[in-house]
């Protein structure tokens, strides 16, 4: 399928759930506002996205103290469906839809795939509680919104690598949102949504479809241009000091530097 046919089958779910999807939206919007909708594709058509993604040996690896995990965004490089399933997400009528069920206006897609693409994540893999850069590639645009599309199939929340958003702090308890087979969540991203990713436990790799929409206003009246901030958690007291200061000083570069020392690889160069 292309990614106006994938589009078009986004839309349909998501128009007959919309009234559902803004009151849980709503719910959260205060804190770290999101909603979550399962079986958004044809199973059969989720499937396949799982058995294209690349293995992680195919993809770039990612170790440090920050994160563990596998990421994938030159996608000629990898089999055509899952450019068209990244890009059917871009579409102008699924942003346009996304963005009313959250009551964003001026919303943008990024075909640049800033950050963006595949995610993979095995054993032991994680992702530190953080919060996203704050803007595109060029810092002209702030970014808004995390799309997540997961496509592992028979995933529980006992495999781990589940999401974790943080909408009272670090110091509470997390709000758990499972890596569900054919799950799609949408979250807020602004200068307190804090959200990591739980270690994996089991065998397995956690695949995900990932974009980012960006705004020329950000979601916060009060946000600032930050790098992308990991913290430790709270069993993680050392860690978290080595955190903080890889924060400041990775700050300080950009604060220098616009686009950082060096252009950022993270992006589809087509």
């Amino acid at each position: 399928m292309n990614r106006s046919e994938i589009a078009g089958l986004i839309c349909s779910k998501l128009i007959t759930n919309k009234e559902a999807l803004k009151i849980q939206f709503l719910e959260s919007k205060d804190t770290i506002g999101y909603f979550f909708i399962d079986d958004l594709l044809p199973k059969e058509l989720a499937t396949e996205i799982y058995n294209k993604f690349p293995t992680t040996k195919e993809a770039v690896r990612k170790k440090n103290l920050r994160e563990f995990k596998f990421t994938a965004y030159q996608m000629d490089n990898y089999n055509t469906l899952l450019e068209e399933v990244i890009y059917a997400f871009q579409e102008k009528r699924v942003v346009d839809l996304v963005s009313e069920i959250c009551e964003l206006e001026e919303v943008y897609s990024d075909e640049n795939l800033y950050a963006g693409g595949l995610s993979l994540m095995e054993k032991d893999n994680f992702l530190n509680p953080h919060l996203d850069n704050s803007h595109d590639k060029d810092r002209n645009r702030w970014r808004v919104l995390n799309l997540l599309y997961y496509v592992s199939p028979n995933w529980t929340a006992d495999n781990g690598g589940n999401l974790e958003i943080w909408p009272e702090g670090l110091q509470k308890t997390a709000t758990t949102v499972v890596s569900k087979f054919n799950r799609l969540v949408v979250m807020t991203t602004h200068q307190n949504s804090w959200h990591s990713v739980s270690k994996v436990e089991k065998d397995a790799v956690r695949c995900c479809v990932s974009n980012y929409y960006f705004s020329n206003t950000p979601i916060l009246v009060s946000d600032t241009f930050h790098v992308t901030t990991f913290r430790g958690r709270s069993s993680e007291k050392v860690k978290d000091v080595f955190l903080r200061i890889d924060n400041t000083l990775r700050s300080s570069v950009r604060k220098l530097f616009k686009k950082g020392i060096r252009e950022n690889p993270h992006q589809y160069k087509k």
